[in-house]
């Protein structure tokens, strides 16, 4: 490897907006985050699914089922 041209690899702490401190390495010096996995909806588990069937059902009851151009 050629010297001097590589950047400078150090350990960073990713700071999270809930609090959260995450050690990683990085050429950066700083990093903040909004969202982490400890306080995304998804991995909480307090995301909410949406109800598509009961959509779907009541969009075909009121305008009637969609026709294909194939048939």
């Amino acid at each position: 490897m050629k010297q001097g041209i590589h950047p400078q690899y150090n350990e960073l702490d990713v700071v999270c907006a809930c609090g959260e401190i995450i050690k990683t390495r990085s050429t950066l010096k700083e990093l903040r985050l909004d969202i982490c996995s400890k306080c995304h909806p998804y991995y909480t588990g307090s995301q909410k699914m949406m109800d598509t069937q009961g959509r779907i059902e009541r969009s075909n009851k009121r305008y009637g089922k969609p026709t294909t151009a194939n048939s």
